[in-house]
């Protein structure tokens, strides 16, 4: 793939940019590893200061570089703003806490007496270089999740950002050289993806962090269990969003469609799968379906957009096979189903494809095992919260969950038996920095955000004194 800024809205290339050779990527990593020598003996305060100017010029620059986010996959405006203040906020929190939660831990002296210490304690080191593979359809977000807690802990970024979003790529780097981040520190690398296995192989490069495809997963933790190196893998999603009688349809069915078409439906963390109580089916389905079908889909640059295009041709050509195939074997489109009529001049050569709701979806149809990157839905009926929780897990992915009821019960039963990362009552699945995110099964391993995303990258250190004091002479 060609690395170079596509306008899905129109299928306009308006920048191509050539790929990093291999002088530029020793370049590079040679910067990383000679700024991270220096960069990991700065303190906490020092490292809040810069991540909080980093913040202070997001948010001077979030009308333009939302305007690239928008420009480069598709994403309404409104949400592209949204993004980089999600984005800005998520620095200013790991600044004020970074510090907290990579304090030194003590157990008990009690539990530690028998070891012959007099005193023990875990210290939280950094790594060095963590290799940031990073995709398209929340170009800042996925970024910041890794850089935010990785700068703070003291490690420095290699960024290998999705190739047709080489600008918010860019933008990046800048943003952190801005801030003051000394030279190397945080790096995007304009390559393709067969640059991935070297850089991730090279020796400077202690660990690396993947939010992508499960293909894309299942090589960078190949090459990297074969180098003996650390990753955090955060990969597809077929999120269930369970309706019981007891809950609020209304509010449930309005809620669904925002969490169905969020980013145009293509988030991993998007309810795909809507499994829905049969006493509560009927009128849920025709409020999530009116929902759907009233949505506007258009020039993404439009604040009155609600649904813009998909991010590449190949991505919307691959939804639209699941959906095919899905109605060639009996599943009923409730509304959409096909590309949209009546776009504004010149959106026609987009790649748009109108919010849909499948329903009758069975096992034989591919659309029920596979993920859904776009403003499809798939709408089934059960009969009780066994049926539900075994349809819910019933995917190879789990990397979070939405249950719509007011059952205490229900709720208790859906938290131990639900096989995801996450479990959201009465709301839509969402990431928040003091938070954990990620997933289980073949959405990938370890956690971003909160405490167990910064420390996913340090060496948790175990200091042992004996009772010899340290200096002590004979």
């Amino acid at each position: 793939m060609p690395i170079a800024t596509v306008n899905p809205a129109n299928g306009e290339t308006l920048r191509t940019f050539e790929a990093l050779d291999g002088a530029g990527i020793e370049q590079r990593l040679a910067a990383a590893d000679s700024a991270f020598r220096r960069y990991r003996t700065t303190g906490f305060a020092e490292r809040a200061r810069l991540l909080n100017q980093a913040a202070v010029l997001l948010d001077e620059d979030q009308r333009d570089i939302a305007r690239t986010m928008t420009i480069e996959m598709g994403k309404p405006i409104g949400a592209a703003r949204a993004e980089a203040a999600k984005c800005a906020k998520a620095m200013r929190w790991y600044a004020a806490h970074a510090e907290e939660l990579l304090a030194d831990q003590y157990p008990s002296a009690a539990d530690v007496r028998d070891s012959g210490a007099s005193r023990a304690y875990v210290h939280y080191r950094p790594l060095g270089a963590v290799l940031a593979v990073m995709p398209w359809n929340f170009p800042l977000w996925q970024v910041v999740r890794f850089a935010a807690p990785a700068l703070m802990a003291g490690n420095v970024g290699l960024l290998k950002h999705a190739s047709n979003v080489p600008q918010t790529a860019m933008y990046l780097e800048g943003l952190f050289r801005r801030a003051g981040f000394p030279a190397g520190c945080f790096q995007s690398l304009l390559v393709g993806s067969g640059a991935v296995e070297g850089i991730l192989r090279d020796g400077r490069v202690a660990a690396a962090t993947l939010t992508g495809s499960e293909p894309a997963g299942r090589s960078v933790a190949s090459i990297a269990g074969d180098e003996v190196k650390h990753t955090v893998l955060e990969l597809g999603g077929s999120d269930p969003y369970l309706v019981m009688p007891s809950a609020d349809v209304a509010r449930a069915a309005r809620t669904a469609v925002t969490a169905r078409v969020q980013n145009n439906g293509q988030s991993c963390i998007a309810a795909k799968r809507f499994i829905v109580h049969t006493e509560v089916y009927d009128e849920f389905a025709e409020r999530f379906t009116v929902g759907m079908n009233d949505l506007t889909v258009g020039d993404p640059m439009e604040e009155s957009t609600d649904v813009g295009p998909l991010a590449s041709a190949q991505g919307r050509a691959d939804l639209e096979e699941l959906v095919d195939d899905a109605v060639r074997q009996g599943a009923t489109a409730l509304c959409g189903g096909a590309r949209p009529e009546g776009l504004a001049p010149g959106l026609e050569r987009g790649w748009f494809y109108a919010p849909t709701v499948l329903a009758g979806i069975t096992p034989a149809m591919r659309i029920h095992h596979e993920e859904t990157f776009g403003p499809v839905a798939s709408l089934y009926r059960v009969d009780g919260l066994d049926e539900a929780v075994a349809l819910a897990n019933d995917s190879p992915f789990g990397l979070s969950s939405n249950v719509w009821t007011r059952d205490q019960d229900e709720a208790r039963r859906c938290v131990r038996d639900l096989e995801a990362g996450g479990v959201f009552f009465n709301g839509m699945t969402a990431s928040h920095p003091a938070l954990p995110f990620g997933g289980v099964k073949r959405s990938g391993y370890g956690r971003e955000l909160a405490g167990q995303g910064i420390r996913a990258f340090c060496n948790a250190t175990t200091v042992w004194y004996g009772p010899e004091p340290v200096g002590a002479t004979s």
